[in-house]
């Protein structure tokens, strides 16, 4: 399967608030972005940021550098014409995170429904490959995947549901597991979707995961 055009047909096919992981507003991951940004001087980097409006939210608090990486160029478009002008703020880069090799640096790593689609244990070895070359020792990994009795497809895709344990071991001994919460997501049509969210800080460059 090519991911990208996948992406590509589902943001072009159905509108920002017609995909099951809409939100009208990104309370969860606001709260935990801000809870471990300690200062508006931190790169933060939204991995599958999409269209989602967590951008327009990240620029109101004016953080030093502001990324949404996402496969899909047509999900992008979308949140960079929503913004209008205010989109020259953030740097948007249109990649496959378990092809791309080098991102930049960054204090706070955010990923809301991206790693749960990595079925593949090497694209899922790439990703924290690249999260271990991307973020400096003490920056935090935000991730949000579903959880492990939560859905087991979504946008016509298989995916894999997380607990504490099972999410700790995916990211090994280069990341330390500082809070762990579940939530329910309601779709835009009224299903529940059990979430699991875990926050990661980046402990001593000696570790490789492998």
């Amino acid at each position: 399967m090519d991911r990208k055009k996948h992406w590509d047909s589902v943001h072009a096919q159905r509108g920002e608030t017609e995909v099951s992981w809409y939100e009208v507003e990104p309370r969860m991951s606001l709260d935990l972005i801000t809870e471990f940004a300690h200062t508006t001087a931190c790169r933060i980097i939204d991995i599958g940021g999409g269209a989602s409006v967590l951008v327009d939210r990240l620029l109101d608090l004016d953080f030093e550098k502001i990324v949404v990486l996402d496969i899909s160029e047509t999900a992008l478009e979308k949140a960079k014409s929503r913004l209008g002008l205010l989109a020259a703020r953030v740097d948007w880069i249109v990649a496959d995170v378990t092809e791309t090799a080098e991102i930049g640096v960054f204090d706070v790593w955010h990923d809301r429904a991206v790693f749960h689609f990595l079925i593949d244990a090497t694209d899922r070895k790439k990703y924290v490959e690249l999260a271990l070359r991307s973020i400096p020792e003490g920056g935090r990994l935000i991730v949000a995947t579903f959880a492990d009795d939560g859905p087991r497809r979504c946008s016509d895709l298989d995916v894999v549901g997380y607990n504490a344990e099972s999410l700790s071991s995916e990211f090994g001994p280069g990341f330390t597991l500082i809070k762990e919460t579940r939530a329910t997501h309601t779709t835009p049509w009224g299903k529940p979707q059990s979430f699991f969210h875990g926050v990661f800080q980046r402990v001593d460059n000696q570790f490789i995961h492998k």
